[in-house]
């Protein structure tokens, strides 16, 4: 009934967090000539593109389930706008959706997330690798 609004709740405290990260990354950046003297893991793609990816993966799942609870008559376009909300009965059942499905899709949508970021700074770091073994073999 409501539980697309679990992870439009959450994708709002993202984009939050985004753009503090943002201000920190620029407030702390280095300069574009200076290059970093060792390539730690997971540093090549700044923290708030990720976030920025996880916002994108939170607020498209929760605008796809809004407009299959619309189709389904659960979302209406006027006050309530939720019909789960016209009753008590109904407005603890929907608390219960959201506590249990809301959340159970929510950490899906991050557990996929975290994934998909380990998955692209692995790859990165070994390219960054396999090209500094080159440059140490072509240097002897």
């Amino acid at each position: 009934m409501a539980c697309f609004l679990v992870s439009a709740a959450a994708g709002v405290g993202v984009a939050a967090a985004k753009y503090i990260v943002k201000h920190h990354e620029k407030k702390n950046s280095l300069k574009v000539s200076e290059e970093p003297k060792e390539y730690k893991f997971g540093s090549e793609v700044k923290w708030s593109k990720k976030l920025a990816y996880l916002e994108l993966v939170l607020f498209t799942g929760s605008f796809i389930l809004a407009g299959e609870h619309m189709i389904h008559g659960e979302v209406v376009p006027f006050p309530p706008f939720l019909t789960a909300m016209s009753s008590p009965a109904d407005a603890t059942e929907m608390l219960h959706e959201m506590g249990t499905t809301g959340v159970l899709m929510l950490g899906l949508l991050v557990a996929a997330w975290a994934v998909g970021v380990l998955l692209v700074d692995f790859i990165k770091y070994r390219k960054h690798k396999k090209v500094e073994a080159k440059k140490l073999e072509e240097a002897k």
